[in-house]
């Protein structure tokens, strides 16, 4: 019997070397695992979109959507969860974050950017009105920790609190010795620098804004890096080895959960569409 086919379902973004460190990505991917069929897809801003890759996939051909995101939110619980949903035989993998092998590639890129003890960090990541997707971060945040010893705390970069900037311009007062300072800040010493570690895919539109943040140094993104495809990989066999489980365990499936969180009816949903149209347009990623 054939493998899967897997879906690698990206974000999408209007940076070409963004798309273009994505495709390698894939690439990767498919270069580890000889004879996979690895099939390219989006939910957001680039073609083809993922409802339409589903659709016209084989019948009969069992696929995996594997997220090529780095937590649990919207698209993950309702895009790529609809998605699955649409069509018998195909199931939903576990996004790439949180993982121990991502915190040690975020303090490898820390390194490359001169990382001292003395420095503070803000981890960013992108946020979703998900709180899933916070607990994600939290938890890939406290695997950082368990690497470095610095002052870290974690932002977003839309749709979750603290923010980017607001994290920053409390790391620097602390830094100064103002009225976040001491030990409730975790001793940090005065004389370091803010950094951002970039808790993101790719180049785009949410890294680009971590340039007007404020912080003295910001790391490279994760791409370009060989171990997001070992971890799309793991994620792809453990949704495979669950769907070989049979159907009590497809019963179990994250994706599940997802109608509740889906719009209410069509129209609802032909709303949402319609606003995630407008700001692709004019606030691209």
């Amino acid at each position: 019997m054939n493998s899967p086919i897997m879906i690698a379902c990206a974000h999408g973004t209007s940076s070409s070397q963004g798309a273009a460190e994505v495709n390698v990505l894939r690439a990767a991917i498919a270069e580890l695992r000889p004879g996979l069929d690895v099939r390219e897809a989006y939910v957001d801003v680039q073609q083809p979109d993922l409802v339409d890759v589903v659709a016209g996939l084989p019948e009969g051909e069992p696929a995996v959507v594997v997220p090529l995101l780095l937590s649990v939110g919207y698209h993950v619980k309702v895009d790529i969860a609809r998605a699955v949903n649409s069509r018998s035989g195909s199931a939903a993998a576990a996004p790439l974050g949180p993982d121990p092998r991502l915190a040690q590639l975020l303090d490898q890129r820390l390194r490359d950017a001169g990382a001292t003890d003395n420095d503070v960090i803000v981890l960013a990541a992108a946020g979703s009105s998900n709180p899933s997707a916070a607990v994600s971060v939290e938890e890939l945040l406290g695997q950082l920790r368990e690497l470095r010893s610095n002052r870290m705390v974690a932002a977003y970069g839309a749709s979750a609190q603290p923010s980017v900037p607001d994290a920053v311009a409390m790391l620097r007062e602390e830094l100064a010795g103002g009225a976040g300072a001491g030990e409730s800040a975790g001793a940090v010493d005065v004389g370091g620098r803010v950094m951002i570690a970039s808790y993101l895919l790719a180049p785009g539109f949410f890294h680009d804004q971590l340039g007007k943040a404020g912080a003295d140094v910001i790391t490279e993104p994760l791409l370009p890096s060989r171990v997001l495809a070992e971890i799309a990989l793991d994620r792809y066999d453990a949704a495979v080895g669950k769907m070989n489980e049979g159907p009590a365990a497809a019963s179990r499936e994250p994706a599940a959960a997802a109608p509740a969180e889906a719009p209410a009816n069509a129209q609802e949903g032909g709303f949402f569409k319609a606003v995630r149209r407008f700001v692709t347009k004019y606030f691209p990623r």
